[in-house]
């Protein structure tokens, strides 16, 4: 029992060892992550729906519950852009924004997730991380994105447009355009010229200036921090409230209110899908994130382990007037930068979080909307890759078809419809290929014992023997494909008398294909040719001693191509010129 205990509760494992020299660096990353985060937070509450300080609670009992859970040594976890935007649109379907109701219902699917997240961990479903292409995820991601920002914008402009869609969003803003407010529209454009030039020319200019890389790189980060004070004394000393810059106003002081979330059946059954779809999402850009880091030190995250970890951080906000999260990209970066050691790196920036929601929050009253719209304008454009889109469309066209279809779906009908749309013609299209695996008639490199493509390589072939290879699995959804193929290949021969079915490539073999493999035989017996097998795999040919397919082979099964060929036909293929080439 205490061995299950201490897999399922990661801290048990590396507190004991816990050391002076990690807590200092943990510290340290701590207060650079807490510096990060306290714009963010509020800023992605906005995209969310939520109360500025609904993204502050969201970053406090989370990022315990994950220093508690989670695998991850360097991973932040609390509000990110996307899964913000997902909250919105599915919250936006039950209650109006700025509503007691609203909140509820975020709290409802922030728990729900939290459940479906550590359900999937109980059943060791980590592996699913794998089934969401990065194609999709990149398209996804970008789209989103573009959609923030331009949801943003409005903000920004200081009028009141609306909308779920880009096109809906972009005619709202066009149409609401005429009623802009200069003094927001200049406040919110200075603080993205200066967050812009922060992230690429900050540090350097603090380079030159004769500061070190780090302290350089520490400002450089704080930029938003600096964005959020500068604006607020702009708005205090220019009065900038009375003429018509929207501002926070009034934001309650004091630690996350402890409560459950609404327990209404009817709620949860309609919250079910968007929830799974937020957890996968969720789940798949925090692993990505945590990968990606601990294969820069060598570490090892629990993939299952990481569902539970995520999983209870949702709980956590589901319980402290939060809304769901999952591992940001920017801030886990930053924290990985900044020396985090441990993860309790995240439970000591709770408490710097936890201190800014006691002691910072009326100072936060005159923080300009525009100020914190162009936070995330700057942080989610950062996310735009069309690069990636360029690069997939010159090597997979499949691959782009799903990135397009996940864009357009996200710009024209939001974001659940967008990677639904990505992910479905993803599976058709590998259903396609599976359909139709790839295959060649092959001949033996001269000299070797090598068999390649007839079409690519001056090879060795026989008037009397056809050689084929299949490049995948058989099973049901290719296996009339592959009966075709093979019966193809033999017409395609007037003189042949033997088929060789090269299988260095097949790893299943399921009923479906074992009764093609069976016609192909029958069919090949009445031509009066015989069937071969080479290259089979050990675990194939152990299901295949299990049938009586073996005994009614007109052929053999040999043990390589070569090994088939030399016997079927030995005056044409020649033997290795030397010891040395043929053990390659």
């Amino acid at each position: 029992m205490s061995d299950l205990i201490r897999r399922t509760i990661p801290v048990l494992r590396w507190a004991p060892r816990y050391t002076r020299a990690a807590l200092a660096d943990d510290a340290l990353a701590a207060v650079i992550v807490t510096i990060m985060l306290i714009p963010q937070s509020l800023a992605y509450a906005l995209i969310a729906g939520m109360p500025p300080e609904a993204g502050l609670y969201a970053s406090i009992l989370p990022l315990v519950a994950y220093t508690i859970f989670g695998t991850s040594t360097a991973l932040a976890v609390g509000p990110v852009a996307v899964i913000s935007l997902m909250t919105a649109a599915t919250v936006g379907d039950f209650a109006a924004r700025g509503s007691a109701d609203y909140a509820s219902v975020a709290l409802a699917l922030a728990f729900l997730t939290g459940l479906l997240l550590i359900a999937m961990g109980a059943l060791r479903l980590g592996f699913l991380a794998n089934f969401l292409s990065h194609p999709i995820m990149s398209a996804f991601i970008t789209a989103s994105g573009v959609l923030i920002a331009a949801g943003q914008m409005k903000h920004i402009l200081g009028v009141e447009a609306e909308g779920d869609t880009l096109i809906d969003i972009a005619a709202s803003l066009a149409a609401h355009a005429p009623a802009t407010r200069w003094p927001t529209l200049a406040l919110g454009a200075a603080v993205i010229g200066f967050l812009v030039f922060a992230r690429s020319g900050l540090k350097p200019l603090l380079l030159r200036a004769g500061l070190h890389d780090r302290p350089a790189a520490m400002i450089a980060r704080a930029a938003p921090l600096f964005a959020v004070f500068a604006s607020i004394g702009a708005v205090a000393a220019l009065g900038l409230d009375a003429k018509g810059v929207a501002i926070v106003g009034d934001t309650p002081k004091g630690f996350p209110p402890l409560a459950a979330p609404p327990f209404d059946p009817g709620l949860w059954r309609a919250l079910l899908a968007p929830a799974l779809l937020i957890a996968v999402i969720g789940y798949v850009e925090s692993v990505s994130v945590a990968q990606m880091l601990a294969a820069k030190r060598n570490e090892r995250v629990d993939l299952d382990q990481e569902l539970i970890g995520l999983g209870a951080a949702n709980l956590a906000a589901g319980v402290s007037g939060g809304f769901p999260v999952t591992g940001g990209f920017a801030r886990s970066v930053v924290n990985f930068d900044a020396g985090a050691r441990t993860p309790a790196a995240g439970g000591f920036a709770a408490i710097g979080i936890s201190l800014a929601a006691l002691y910072l929050t009326p100072l936060l009253h005159d923080l300009p909307r525009a100020t914190l719209a162009a936070t995330i304008i700057v942080a989610v454009l950062a996310l735009v890759d069309i690069r990636a889109m360029r690069r997939t469309l010159r090597y997979s066209r499949s691959d782009f078809a799903a990135m397009a279809a996940t864009v357009a779906g996200v710009f024209l009908f939001g974001v659940e419809a967008g990677v639904v749309a990505g992910v479905v013609l993803s599976i058709l299209f590998l259903l396609h290929r599976a359909s139709r695996p790839h295959s060649a008639i092959v001949g033996q490199v001269p000299g070797t014992q090598h068999f390649r493509n007839v079409r690519r390589h001056d090879v060795i072939t026989s008037p009397s023997v056809v050689s084929l290879r299949i490049d995948g699995d058989f099973f049901f959804a290719n296996a009339r494909f592959i009966e075709e193929r093979i019966l193809e290949a033999a017409r395609d021969t007037p003189g042949a008398r033997h088929v060789v079915l090269m299988c260095s490539a097949v790893n299943v073999v399921d009923m479906t294909a074992l009764e093609a493999l069976e016609t192909v035989n029958t069919r090949l017996k009445d031509r009066g040719v015989a069937f071969h097998l080479s290259e089979v795999k050990g675990p194939v040919m152990d299901k295949l001693k299990r049938t009586h397919f073996l005994e009614a082979l007109t052929g053999a099964v040999h043990l390589s191509e070569f090994d088939a060929m030399r016997a079927l036909d030995p005056l044409t293929f020649e033997a290795p010129r030397s010891a040395g080439i043929a053990a390659q």
